[in-house]
């Protein structure tokens, strides 16, 4: 029986909106921002620090910083005092929260890697949504976004993405074998929410 989904997604393909959609059909729990409140309660750190540090690995200057902490005296003697929120800290509280979500089931968890997370959990349906970039661009058009800062998002979110799973996991991005389905979300979201419940149903039919 399926119990957990989760939605791994190009940026502006429009994953946070679908998995939305898709846990009130079902009155399932959603875990998108409230999986980054959680790693942030658990990190004991402002919930705005994770959102710019999840799903990317360290930038240069940070990996820079932290190899001089651990290289010098002071900075070992003083490092666990700065409780320091990089990467891998995010990602060791982000599979703990994960893997709670997952045994408390009736869950759909967006990105930060629960399809690597849950891989081998019969009970998990992982899907990636992707989308043409003209349609991504307009989708955050409609959002706020300006012209220019939809594309740069476009051209760069995704590409941290990549480098996350590459450096983390060590899977290509998107890494085709990790779904039971990819889905392109121009054919609207609706469709998309439907297509999603419909293989739910055929593999519960299937196991």
């Amino acid at each position: 029986m399926i119990k957990i989904i989760t939605i791994e997604r190009e940026y502006g393909s429009g994953g946070g909106e679908i998995a939305e959609l898709l846990a009130t059909q079902l009155g399932w729990k959603l875990w998108d921002q409230l999986l980054t409140e959680e790693i942030a309660r658990l990190a004991e750190c402002p919930k705005a620090i994770v959102e710019g540090r999840e799903e990317r690995p360290d930038p240069l200057y940070y990996r820079l910083f932290k190899s001089f902490l651990r290289g010098s005296y002071e900075g070992s003697l003083n490092a666990h005092k700065l409780k320091l929120v990089d990467a891998e800290c995010i990602l060791k509280f982000t599979e703990q929260v994960v893997k709670h979500a997952a045994k408390t089931g009736n869950s759909v968890i967006v990105g930060r890697g629960a399809q690597h997370f849950l891989r081998d959990r019969q009970d998990t349906l992982r899907v990636f949504l992707y989308a043409p970039r003209a349609n991504k661009v307009r989708r955050l058009l409609s959002n706020g976004k300006s012209e220019a800062e939809a594309e740069q998002l476009v051209d760069t979110v995704d590409r941290d993405r990549s480098d996350f799973i590459q450096k983390y996991f060590h899977h290509e991005w998107p890494d085709r074998t990790a779904y039971h389905t990819m889905i392109n979300t121009s054919v609207g979201d609706e469709t998309v929410v439907h297509m999603i419940q419909d293989l739910a149903k055929n593999l519960e039919a299937t196991t």
